[in-house]
């Protein structure tokens, strides 16, 4: 079997370079692997504790002894032995049976980390399977042959049981894998292309792939960095937007924000300080009488503050979870198989809910903002942004819309990790939800993306209508990208395309360094945890 980089079908160009170290793989290095154009390879040092667990298993077989998952049944059949000539028939049927899944396929980004972070997993030296079949997982990926995993059929615990399977089949030569080119072919012909032959799984190796957390990780560290770029959006659009009706910079002052000692808090708000430092429109209304601003406004440290520090909360779950052992059962040093439950996802189903929280709030008060924005009674801005307002409705129904986002958010932010539905006849009697709770991420994430990204259009059209002294120059270099992307709005147009073009700033671009600094997967070590 030929290793990865001899591959001749991997991904063109010259992808960067990623080592994989089991136990220290990082959040800036997994949020490369999602974005794509990384060719990952294990650390050399994984494949001595891989060799040892599967000799492990080997010796287990050999010795006749009964242990669950390597010559049993499964989940209610534990109890049932399987002769050692059925092991492999065993194996395979496993899979089969499991690839239950329904469903839009999961994003090719997702399923990159899925690949990751199953291969992480294994190669702790906890699972008895061969060396050989991480290596054809990190193959796919580098070559860009994805595995098509259905977003729907698991909850959460005992693994992502089905969305696995499907992942697990490609290597046992079913399945299917869509290629860079966006073809979809079988299983053996993908295995083929990297140079492998379709596997005949050993004792405890198909198990060892259905076991496992990666796919509602992979869907949670999706969330998360969409949740970033979203905080990040709406960080500059609420700095837009406190310049646009010549707000206070007052409630920013840092002794406030010490005197209550939230970090999240004090980060945000050095960081607003930093946004509007020289800024020639602050010092031009100093003395202008004007005493509080809402609380949209006034309150931005408190609330996005909040939302950062959970989001570095569910980062350091989810890092943790990246680099776990979380099959079942667990091969150790001495030669014990212990069972457990490393695949309840609980954890995983906490850091989902937890992110959707932030998620919603940072597009719940960006759409109070922009409601501030266009109400002239207290932006002082012209009635709903346009000028001959009457015959022109400006921005009017571009907020029903972020109203409309923000709303559903509220009902999807609702905690999935507090539902439990019993499984295989009530063997898995309590379950966590983290695959629902991470997959339903991604839709709030691009929610927020359109309410932040309609804030700011609304925030530089304001500065526009007002304007006289000039922003900071951080503020004018983000007002003047603004501005390539979307245009002033003298009368109605077509409005449809410049909010999707906002949305994709909220998305994709690249921010300050006093608000990337900010980010958790920015600042999160990528070794040296464990």
């Amino acid at each position: 079997m030929k290793e990865a980089a001899e591959n001749p079908s991997a991904v063109a160009g010259n992808p960067e370079e990623g080592a994989l170290l089991p136990g220290h793989v990082g959040l800036p290095l997994l949020r490369r692997i999602h974005a794509g154009g990384m060719r990952l390879a294990l650390d050399p040092s994984a494949h001595a504790r891989l060799l040892a667990s599967q000799a492990t298993v080997r010796s287990i077989v050999d010795g006749g002894a009964v242990v669950y998952g390597i010559n049993t049944g499964f989940g209610k059949l534990a109890q049932t032995l399987i002769p050692h000539e059925r092991l492999a028939e065993l194996q395979r049927n496993l899979v089969l049976s499991h690839s239950a899944g329904t469903g839009e396929p999961l994003a090719a980004g997702v399923v990159r980390l899925v690949l990751a972070t199953k291969a992480v997993s294994l190669a702790r030296g906890h699972s008895g399977i061969r060396p050989e079949i991480v290596d054809a997982l990190l193959a796919l990926g580098n070559a860009g042959l994805l595995p098509r995993i259905p977003s729907k059929g698991s909850v959460g615990a005992s693994g992502d049981l089905a969305p696995l399977a499907h992942l697990a089949c490609v290597l046992i030569g079913e399945g299917e894998v869509t290629t860079p080119e966006g073809a979809v072919i079988g299983g053996a012909e993908a295995l083929a292309r990297i140079g492998f032959a379709p596997f005949v799984l050993g004792p405890k190796e198909g198990l060892a792939l259905l076991n496992g957390t990666q796919v509602s990780t992979a869907l949670a560290l999706a969330g998360l960095f969409g949740a970033e770029d979203v905080f990040a959006a709406g960080l500059m659009a609420g700095a837009l937007s406190l310049e646009a009706i010549q707000g206070s910079i007052k409630p920013f002052d840092a002794r406030i924000h010490a005197a209550r000692g939230q970090p999240g808090q004090i980060a945000v708000a050095a960081a607003v300080r930093a946004l509007l430092d020289g800024s020639e429109i602050v010092p031009s209304h100093a003395d202008c009488g004007h005493v509080q601003d809402p609380y949209s406004l006034r309150c931005v440290p408190q609330v996005m503050g909040a939302c950062l520090d959970n989001l570095a909360h569910a980062a350091r779950v989810l890092r943790i979870e990246a680099n776990a052992a979380s099959d079942n059962p667990l091969v150790f040093d001495n030669g014990d198989v212990i069972s457990g439950g490393n695949f309840h996802a609980e954890p995983v189903a906490f850091a989902a809910d937890i992110i959707a929280l932030a998620v919603s709030e940072i597009g719940a008060i960006s759409e109070r903002r922009m409601a501030l924005l266009l109400d002239s009674g207290l932006s002082g801005l012209p009635p709903f942004l346009v000028r001959d307002g009457g015959v022109n409705s400006g921005f009017m129904i571009a907020q029903v819309t972020a109203a409309a986002l923000a709303s559903e958010n509220k009902s999807l932010a609702h905690p999935a990790s507090v539902d439990s539905l019993p499984t295989s006849a009530n063997q898995e009697d309590h379950v966590s939800m983290a695959t629902f709770a991470a997959r339903r991420l991604g839709e709030m994430v691009e929610n927020t993306a359109v309410v932040v990204g309609i804030e700011a259009m609304a925030a530089v059209q304001g500065i526009e209508l007002k304007r006289g002294p000039k922003s900071s120059p951080l503020l004018e270099a983000e007002f003047a990208a603004i501005r390539e992307r979307v245009a002033f709005i003298e009368q109605d147009r077509f409005l449809a395309p410049s909010i999707e073009a906002m949305r994709l700033w909220a998305r994709q671009r690249s921010w300050p360094e006093v608000v990337q600094a900010l980010l958790p997967s920015r600042f999160q070590v990528e070794s040296g945890e464990s």
